[in-house]
């Protein structure tokens, strides 16, 4: 009995490690959203989330570290909820794009994601190696994404794309390009709706034969 109870301990510390990591993420949000990423210290996360300094420094190295870690928890929630909703995938080709659209119009309408966009750029200007990464984990993986649907049309005729990175690139600016500046800006008539996207989406289907 006291084996199988240690055995049982042993089992549960990944999941204890887990929910401890995700209360100092959600502690950490909080409070950068609410009174600014500078303005926070590590020790108002500890007392907000419970643990030690020492835990905090352990599993995510420093307030970067933590900063890096929200952004990385977002990117998959949120490609989780697209997943979820079947955003991205079935129907005609213009019917998967235009699902990121939705998912794209879902994430800017979210107070979050604009706090936590802010937080991002703001500490990006300031370490250009944090920009870097932040790019490379935050917006190359959705290029990659986008720009290996364009290849597999290309290859089975379905879209005439000459290059799948250069129209990604340009996809995914004019999904979220003006809207992305206008909430970072505090502007809303900058925020675009589903229909004015697609409609300024008409011109690129129309270049790349997607229909």
């Amino acid at each position: 009995m006291v084996q199988d109870s240690a055995r049982t301990s042993e089992d549960d510390r990944p999941i204890r490690a887990e929910r401890r990591r995700d209360t100092m993420l959600d502690a950490a949000e909080g409070l950068f959203i609410t009174q600014g990423y500078a303005g926070t210290s590590l020790a108002e996360i500890v007392r907000l989330s419970g643990g030690s300094l020492a835990t905090l420094y352990d599993i995510f190295g420093n307030k970067q570290g933590l900063l890096h870690a929200l952004a990385i928890r977002w990117r998959d929630e949120t490609k989780a909820e697209r997943a979820a909703r079947g955003e991205g995938a079935g129907g005609s080709n213009r019917d998967v794009l235009m699902g990121y659209v939705r998912s794209e119009c879902a994430v800017w309408q979210s107070p979050r994601a604009t706090g936590l966009i802010r937080i991002l750029v703001s500490e990006g200007l300031r370490d250009r190696n944090f920009a870097i990464q932040t790019y490379r984990d935050l917006h190359a993986p959705f290029v990659a994404e986008i720009t290996n649907l364009f290849v597999e049309w290309s290859e089975v005729g379905t879209a005439s794309i000459d290059d799948p990175e250069t129209a990604a690139h340009l996809f995914i600016s004019t999904i979220s390009g003006d809207t992305l500046l206008g909430r970072i800006f505090g502007v809303k008539d900058a925020t675009l709706d589903i229909a004015q996207i697609a409609n300024r989406l008409e011109p690129f289907f129309h270049y790349y034969e997607i229909s």
